[in-house]
């Protein structure tokens, strides 16, 4: 080891050595020489005891993590995950950096003991997988040897810190995020393994911790007295072939509540799904857990109910339970168009290519046809569920979501056209658009970590979303004003407001921009006028410490009066998870103020400053004059501390060039 941790020793010498604007030519071989030290049994105590020294000699000027009190740990998935050497190392001799400030060995001038200590849980807690995993077959082919890092980070990681803090942290989450209720559970369902091998582990010691987990493992392992001790489908399934009614009614109940508690499904439960098709529909409506709503729809569409069922019910696609649950409690069956939708669904053919991208993404151990009847169920079910996954396609994520929420069956007519014909048209100003004909969409390369209906559906809508916006190329303004009607359907508004100027990047209009919004979305000002159709809207997305990230699309649902009698403004974000830290107080809510499940909030001032273009209705037009200004100074407050700090129009002595707002929100 020490043959190679001297090299290092000497090129951080050298770094400190020069001035702060010629350290970068210095930085590669630092750099280099740390990746090597990484890749050693011992390297990271190395890099930790060292920690003090590559800071002062400056290894994080000028980076995102010269300033560790503002790092997100929700961002260290993606550096560790880079292909790009110099970010994996960097982020690794930062935590190593915290490690040491949370165990006392480094006093730090900007980030405390119990600073450190939390966000290392927290970080610990999203990359639990490092532990327990071996690289996959994406790392490996993108990584190389440069997937060991993390790997090795982690283990010493969890022995600095201990496994006590980040099972119960990692419980937390878990259960934060189920609380969003998001479509693809794959993820949640594998760190719950991990909390099952760690309880079972005799060399993990994890004292008093981890008792939280016993909902969420009983949940998918075993939920009722016949699976409480994981038997395996084929045991469980010859066990429900000897049960009278009462213990089938017991089974039903057990995993209906199990599913509605939690929003995941054990695969145990389709097996007695399937069971109870041939008994009675009284047991179907239990084990489903439905309310008298939900139970007149599956009575009235008994035979749709069942054949989705025998279709698209298997232990491999078990969510399809729960999405078939919540899309009877929806009671959208009873919209005309979508039952034979749905029977369309179920004899769909699918293109050879529908089923190549469905096997890559998803095995083999259900058919393609299935694993879409799965992602149809839920993304019907769970409309604010969808989530654009690591991929710049919020607009096309917003897309599936509003149909899914306001207009199911275009839905399935965009699902049937994508999987059967490789092909969606759509019109813009009257004119087609051919997915298969336009150029290239926003994202790169074809996403592949989305539910099954966005992995189908989603290049498509990408490329003719990417479509709209070259043809409004010359257009004075923004081009959301006319791809957003056209692209998302003709509830959203016609009228249009932007608060940036797209020549400059700079504020402009923020007074009329606001009291348009107030007049057209907040009860107080609008007659008392619920919001009828979701509304797209594009928000600059800020960090913890309030400074500008990127333009975001969302969708815009309701105003309401929140628990403690403040107006909030909950709306559905496609970024996998809602609950951000935006900086300046201004931290997003996705339960525990009146949200329903795959919901957002915010206190509607601080919405507001976020917001900076949004649709509206320009016949249904409010009295400006009727907000007050202090309110209207309160919304500019947030707005000036946080993204707007450097957007001030040239008149203000604070005027900077800023970025632009040149194409779509992602």
């Amino acid at each position: 080891m020490n043959d190679i941790v001297k090299p290092l020793d000497e090129a951080v010498y050298q770094l400190a050595q020069e001035p702060a604007s010629s350290k970068a030519a210095k930085l590669p071989q630092v750099m280099d020489t740390a990746r090597q030290v990484l890749l050693q049994p011992g390297g990271c105590a190395a890099i930790e005891a060292r920690a003090a020294t590559f800071e002062e000699a400056g290894v994080f000027l000028g980076s995102d993590w010269e300033t560790p009190q503002y790092l997100v740990p929700s961002l260290t998935t993606f550096a560790l995950k880079s292909p790009d050497p110099i970010v994996v190392v960097i982020e690794a001799m930062s935590e190593l950096r915290l490690l040491a400030v949370a165990k006392g060995d480094y006093v730090h001038d900007s980030v405390s003991a119990e600073h450190a200590h939390h966000y290392l849980t927290q970080v610990m807690a999203l990359n639990l997988w490092l532990l327990f995993s071996a690289p996959s077959e994406a790392e490996r082919e993108t990584q190389g040897k440069l997937a060991n890092i993390p790997r090795q980070l982690f283990q010493h990681l969890a022995e600095g810190i201990g496994y006590v803090y980040i099972v119960d942290r990692l419980i937390d989450e878990i259960w934060r995020i189920l609380k969003q209720r998001p479509i693809q559970v794959d993820a949640i369902k594998q760190m719950i393994t991990q909390i099952a091998l760690c309880q079972t582990n005799p060399d993990i010691d994890l004292g008093a911790s981890g008792q939280g987990a016993t909902r969420l493992v009983s949940s998918l392992y075993g939920p009722t007295q016949a699976c409480q001790e994981d038997p395996g489908v084929d045991i469980y399934r010859e066990r429900l072939e000897r049960m009278d009614n009462a213990a089938l009614q017991a089974e039903a109940t057990g995993f209906a509540r199990a599913m509605h508690d939690t929003g995941l499904v054990s695969p145990y439960h389709p097996v007695l799904l399937r069971h109870l098709l041939d008994a009675s529909d009284h047991l179907v409506s239990e084990a489903l857990g439905l309310s008298s709503t939900g139970r007149d729809c599956l009575l009235c569409y008994r035979e749709l109910v069942h054949a989705l069922i025998r279709g698209g019910v298997f232990p491999a696609t078990a969510q399809a339970v729960y999405g078939l649950a919540l899309l009877l409690e929806r009671g959208i069956l009873y919209q005309a168009p979508v039952a034979p939708a749905i029977w369309r669904q179920l004899g769909l053919k699918l293109s050879e290519w529908s089923q190549a991208r469905l096997n890559i993404a998803y095995g083999e151990m259900a058919s393609p046809r299935a694993r879409l009847l799965e992602g149809v169920l839920c993304m019907l079910g769970l409309p604010l569920g969808v989530g654009q996954g690591n991929n710049p396609t919020c607009q096309s994520a917003r897309a599936l979501s509003m149909w899914a929420y306001n207009d199911p069956d275009y839905l399935l007519q965009m699902v049937a056209w994508a999987a059967r014909d490789d092909e969606i048209i759509m019109h813009f100003e009257g004119q087609p658009i051919s997915s298969m004909a336009s150029l290239s969409g926003v994202a790169t390369e074809l996403p592949m970590d989305l539910d099954p209906v966005s992995l189908i559906v989603v290049p498509h809508l990408d490329r003719i979303y990417a479509e709209m916006g070259r043809r409004c190329i010359g257009r004075e303004g923004d081009p959301h004003r006319w791809v957003n009607p056209e692209f998302h359907g003709w509830w959203s508004g016609r009228g249009f407001r932007i608060n940036v100027d797209v020549g400059t990047g700079k504020l402009i209009h923020v007074d009329d921009f606001l009291r348009h919004f107030y007049v057209s979305y907040h009860p107080y000002y609008n007659g008392n006028q619920p919001l009828i159709h979701p509304q797209p809207a594009g928000i600059a997305v800020t960090d913890s410490a309030g400074r500008f990230i990127g333009w975001h699309a969302i969708t815009i649902l309701r105003a309401s009066i929140d628990p403690e009698g403040n107006m909030r403004i909950y709306f559905y974000n496609p970024n996998n998870d809602s609950g951000q830290d935006w900086g300046d107080d201004v931290i997003v809510s996705t339960a525990g103020n009146g949200e329903r499940f795959g919901e957002a909030s915010l206190l509607f001032e601080q919405f507001v400053s976020r917001l900076y273009i949004y649709h509206f209705d320009p016949l249904e037009s409010g009295e400006l004059a009727t907000i007050p200004d202090d309110e209207i100074e309160q919304v500019k407050g947030y707005l000036y501390r946080s993204w707007g700090r450097d957007r001030l129009p040239p008149t203000d002595l604070q005027a900077e060039e800023g970025p632009l707002p040149d194409g779509p929100p992602e």
